[in-house]
């Protein structure tokens, strides 16, 4: 296989024709979106600019602190914009359920798929472990987010039918299984649909990106295989986590639903 074709600075810059493109179009349809995202171009790129030169760094100098260093910070930032994402305003109680959820789902789910089911030497290699881990709390994040707005959305739609089912004896759990399977459905989905379409209707970024560095297809289709089953995990098990633990929340411990978080 041939190695990478790099790109000069012209070709990289002409990419950025498409940017423009869609600047002509809000702007013409008069959705004034331009500086969102102009912003979001130069941020995008000045992100990725740094955390190549970061990269660089880390591979040529792999050291277990340092990896799990770069780890904790992405867990820190997904857990901040699960914060930021979630359409209601969140109570402390609830900001802890998301981060134990994902720091346990995540880091368990993690570290089984490094340490057993690729099992490379060093475990802490960040050529591996960085990109893997990018990949599974990016998606994860993604899950717990849609979680969140289900089940808070969930909860103030099914008001009334969780207060009969508690008037009539059901247990909270009881009471709020559908709220809490519909929630999870939700979050799964975008998961899902990204495996029933891959393959046949596109092919994923990173078995793309071992294809261009060169990698056999082959290869690349049984990474891919892989870290696809491994983000499934993390994010079933990131999500069911939360919901477990965020939906006794909104109930007291006299099996009354508690309204103070539909209220905000």
């Amino acid at each position: 296989m041939d190695d990478v074709m790099d790109l000069s600075f012209l070709q990289l810059a002409a990419a950025y024709i498409f940017i423009l493109i869609l600047i002509v179009i809000v702007r013409v349809r008069g959705i004034r979106r331009e500086k969102e995202i102009l912003l979001a171009t130069v941020r995008m790129s000045l992100q990725l600019v740094l955390v190549g030169y970061l990269l660089v760094y880390l591979f040529d100098n792999p050291n277990p602190f340092y990896t799990l260093m770069i780890i904790a910070i992405m867990q820190v930032f997904a857990i901040y914009n699960v914060y930021k994402r979630t359409k209601h305003p969140l109570g402390i109680g609830m900001k802890k359920h998301i981060a134990y959820a994902m720091a346990i789902g995540i880091l368990t789910s993690l570290f089984f798929f490094i340490l057993v089911v690729l099992d490379f030497t060093p475990w802490y290699e960040p050529r591996y472990f960085i990109p893997i881990a990018g990949m599974i709390i990016g998606n994860s994040m993604t899950g717990v987010s849609l979680g969140v707005n289900n089940l808070i959305s969930g909860f103030a739609s099914r008001r009334a039918e969780i207060e009969g089912a508690l008037m009539l004896g059901a247990a909270p759990r009881d009471a709020a299984r559908k709220v809490v399977n519909e929630a999870f459905d939700s979050a799964m989905l975008p998961t899902i649909n990204s495996m029933v379409g891959m393959g046949i209707i596109f092919l994923p970024g990173m078995m793309t990106g071992q294809i261009l560095s060169g990698t056999s297809p082959i290869v690349a289709v049984e990474y891919q295989i892989a870290i696809m089953l491994g983000i499934v995990g993390s994010v079933s098990l990131t999500v069911i986590l939360y919901l477990q633990m965020a939906y006794k929340s909104f109930f007291n411990d006299r099996f009354q639903l508690v309204m103070k978080e539909l209220k905000k």
